[in-house]
């Protein structure tokens, strides 16, 4: 089987011997590892790539001022000199749209536009593996991205029209750049939002329910309409709102953070895994970090078992492998994966 036919059929529910995974590494890791297999090919050589994502319809459309500052693509100022970039100056200071041009969405269909040709030509000529379509930062992120963090997390409690007509203006901006690409041969979008934080929902669940899920459904309704899988990715725990996303058509819940609330395997599985598929549940806050090589390559193991009767899972750590981590352990991550799979 291929790559791809693994992936469809885990993220439809059903078992496979092989285990689809995804692992990222950062860079100084990254070096080390290729010192350690001396070998600067060895990631190709040693780890099947199941998935594969050559457009990315992205809405920051980052514009460079100067070494340290940028704006994005609502016209917000970074500072891209932090780890992680740091929002500066938000375009919308108070809550309210006076004054202000809000970009319609030719604007971001065009630069997405500009990639697509290209995009297209290289899914076409991929047999392999299963095809994404990165849609990067989302619709609650973008709003705070247009009025800073805790003044978006007030404007819901306190402006909740100005919140509302904002998420749909911005909701408005990803149906048309969906629609750009609907005849692009992919599999699945996969969407960027961080909704939770370690003990749950950010803004809360009613809230979310009010302003948010409104605009992913609509969101998702279109990736349906397509015939593509609707991928999302969230961090912390949002495992209170999994009934509202299921309802809604989320497919399949990214970056699963198994040390954040009700968000470990063993909790979200037997609750939900019949009509939710889940990607990550490897711990970046635990094993990976506190456990020792024998107890990584059992938890991988053990969650490999976990899901292989009836899918519904991508193995992956929650976060890609940090640079601070020991090489004798990324290695160890790398040989079980390709043992997995070998």
């Amino acid at each position: 089987m291929t790559a791809r036919e693994i992936v469809k059929k885990r993220l439809d529910h059903e078992g496979t011997d092989v285990t689809p995974f995804t692992i990222a590494f950062e860079g100084g890791l990254y070096q080390r590892l290729t010192e350690y297999y001396k070998d600067g090919d060895w990631q190709a050589k040693k780890l099947r790539q199941f998935m594969c994502g050559y457009l990315n319809a992205d809405t920051m459309m980052w514009r460079p001022i100067d070494d340290v500052y940028s704006t994005d693509g609502l016209g917000s100022l970074w500072r891209m000199d932090k780890k992680p970039w740091h929002l500066q100056k938000p375009v919308l200071p108070e809550p309210t749209m006076k004054g202000y041009d809000f970009p319609g969405p030719e604007k971001f269909v065009e630069n997405t536009l500009a990639h697509k040709k290209e995009a297209v030509a290289r899914y076409e000529a991929d047999g392999e593996h299963y095809r994404c379509i990165n849609m990067g930062w989302g619709i609650f992120e973008h709003s705070w991205i247009a009025r800073g963090f805790e003044n978006a997390l007030t404007d819901m409690a306190l402006e909740g029209d100005f919140y509302a007509e904002l998420t749909s203006r911005l909701t408005d901006i990803y149906i048309e750049m969906l629609k750009a690409c609907a005849d692009v041969p992919a599999d699945a979008y996969l969407f960027g939002d961080d909704w939770g934080d370690q003990r749950g929902v950010i803004m809360g669940a009613e809230t979310w329910r009010k302003f948010i899920k409104p605009c992913q459904a609509r969101i998702y309704a279109e990736v349906h309409r397509q015939g593509k899988k609707a991928l999302q990715h969230s961090c912390g725990s949002i495992s209170e709102i999994y009934d509202d996303l299921i309802e809604i058509g989320m497919d399949c819940h990214e970056s699963v953070q198994p040390e954040a609330h009700n968000m470990a395997p063993e909790y979200i599985k037997p609750r939900w895994g019949k009509k939710l598929s889940f990607w990550g549940c490897l711990g970046s806050q635990s094993v990976l970090t506190h456990g020792s090589c024998a107890e990584i390559r059992a938890e991988i193991l053990r969650l490999a078992e976990l899901f292989r009767e009836d899918g519904g899972y991508i193995l992956a750590p929650a976060k890609e492998l940090f640079d601070e981590m020991p090489t004798e352990k990324a290695v160890t991550v790398v040989e079980t994966l390709a043992e997995l799979n070998g």
